[in-house]
């Protein structure tokens, strides 16, 4: 094959790097599905980030087939379709009714719709140069959403001044696997594979630079410390006085379905405490993956 030909010695060493780097990029959701097996819930985590993957991974596997010599991409994209297929089986299996019925929403649509679509029309009434050049375009614009997508996470980070979604390894190499896939477009003289990876390049650089200035921040704290002033407060405020509800019991006041007012307060204020309480417990399930381009 063309591509491991001594006249590409560096071809195929950016290829083989964006290989080993995608892959970790690709294992990274793997504690997180760790969990969710062990939990036998998917605690909040979403299925869209794997759903949209997979159809990605699809989408440049295609690409690379009817462009040849390009098994490089192959590979990876291989490796990138059974990974997402485990992941969503996972989450499927734990998934409440509503998820797991939004996963199939999406599969339908993305692969049973989109992909179909896109491979009917592009494999019959095209051929040759065409039809490749046609699928290289529709995979750079999904390639440019997937990596917009995680611009999200940015503005969150800029909002709250906290990187606890946005771990610093995964930026790192994604920003890594962007500049090895560029290398390895340039070097195939192919802009379908590099143009996507030069925005790549630059979100993930974005993101380390918003790690080291953030990296201290820990909003998380400050919430439990908010939560636990509400509790002291609360009390401190609305006591509930035994002497006086003994003495309006005494007195026959004490009218069936009436609340007295400091038992309703403290009553908002638990109900508000329960919901401060769910946001710091359910803040860590919220973590998105950013999911990688391997081209």
């Amino acid at each position: 094959m063309a591509l491991f030909d001594l006249h590409h010695p560096w071809l195929f060493v950016f290829g083989v790097l964006g290989n080993v780097i995608s892959i970790l990029v690709f294992l990274a959701p793997v504690p997180a599905f760790r969990r969710i097996c062990k939990e036998k819930s998917t605690m909040g985590y979403q299925s869209v980030p794997y759903v949209v993957a997979l159809f990605s991974s699809m989408l440049w596997m295609y690409y690379a087939f009817i462009k040849k010599n390009a098994f490089l991409l192959v590979s990876i994209n291989s490796f990138g379709c059974i990974v997402e297929t485990i992941y969503i089986t996972i989450f499927i299996l734990y998934a409440s009714k509503e998820a797991r019925r939004q996963t199939v929403r999406i599969l339908v649509l993305l692969i049973g719709g989109l992909y179909t679509l896109i491979f009917l029309i592009t494999l019959f009434p095209l051929n040759g140069v065409l039809r490749v050049q046609v699928v290289g375009w529709i995979c750079v614009t999904v390639a440019v959403g997937v990596f917009a997508a995680p611009l999200s996470i940015v503005f969150q980070v800029v909002r709250t001044k906290s990187v606890e979604f946005m771990p610093f390894t995964l930026s790192f190499f994604l920003t890594l696997s962007a500049i090895m896939w560029f290398g390895y477009g340039l070097l195939l003289k192919d802009l379908c594979i590099a143009l996507p990876n030069v925005l790549g390049f630059f979100l993930g650089m974005i993101q380390m630079l918003l790690y080291g200035i953030y990296r201290n921040a820990k909003p998380s704290v400050d919430l439990e410390k908010k939560v636990c002033e509400l509790v002291i407060n609360s009390e401190q405020i609305h006591p509930l006085d035994s002497e006086d509800i003994n003495s309006n019991d005494e007195q026959g006041i004490n009218t069936p379905g009436v609340v007295p007012v400091s038992m309703a307060n403290n009553n908002e204020n638990e109900e508000r405490l329960g919901e401060q309480l769910a946001q710091v417990n359910l803040q860590p399930l919220q973590t998105p993956v950013l999911v990688v381009c391997a081209a």
